[in-house]
C-alpha cells in the first residue's frame, strides 16, 4: 500500500486535468508503484503468500486497465508504457498486431470466396442464357 505522499506524487505526475485522480493513466501508474513495492517486499519475505496473491491481483487489474487504455487511446497507452517502462505493454502491442494480421487474412479469404462465388454465378447465368437461346432456335 502506498503512503499518501507517494500516491499524491504519482497522481500529480500522471493526471490529465487539475482534479484528475481516477483516470486510467493515474490508476495504472498507482498500480505500477504498488506492484514495485510488493515485489520488493516479496524479495525479502518469500513465504508471504497473501501478499503474493495481492500482487497477482494488482498485476491483472493493471493488465485490464492497460488493455482498456490501448483500445480507447492508443497514443496515451504508448506514452504511458514508455514512461513507466512496462514490458507487458510491448507484449500487448505485439499480440494486438498479430490479432489484426489474422483478422486481415480472414477478411481477404472471405473476399476471395465471395468474388469466386460471384464469378461462378455469372458463368452459370451466361451458360443458362446460351442454353435458352439455343433452345429457342
Amino acid at each position: 500500500m502506498l503512503d499518501k505522499k507517494t500516491k499524491q506524487k504519482v497522481i500529480n505526475k500522471f493526471k490529465i486535468h487539475a482534479t484528475d485522480t481516477g483516470s486510467s493513466q493515474v490508476q495504472i501508474a498507482i498500480l505500477t508503484e504498488e506492484i514495485k513495492q510488493l515485489t520488493e517486499h516479496l524479495k525479502k519475505h518469500k513465504h508471504d503468500h497473501s501478499s503474493r496473491r495481492g500482487l497477482l491481483k494488482k498485476v491483472s487489474e493493471r493488465r485490464r486497465l492497460l488493455k482498456y487504455l490501448q483500445k480507447e487511446d492508443a497514443k496515451a497507452f504508448d506514452e504511458l508504457a514508455k514512461i513507466l517502462k512496462l514490458k507487458i505493454a510491448k507484449k500487448m502491442i505485439e499480440d494486438e498486431e498479430a490479432r489484426q494480421k489474422i483478422e486481415d487474412e480472414i477478411l481477404a479469404k472471405q473476399e476471395a470466396k465471395a468474388e469466386a462465388a460471384e464469378l461462378a454465378e455469372e458463368k452459370r447465368v451466361e451458360e443458362e442464357n446460351k442454353n435458352n437461346q439455343n433452345n429457342e432456335e
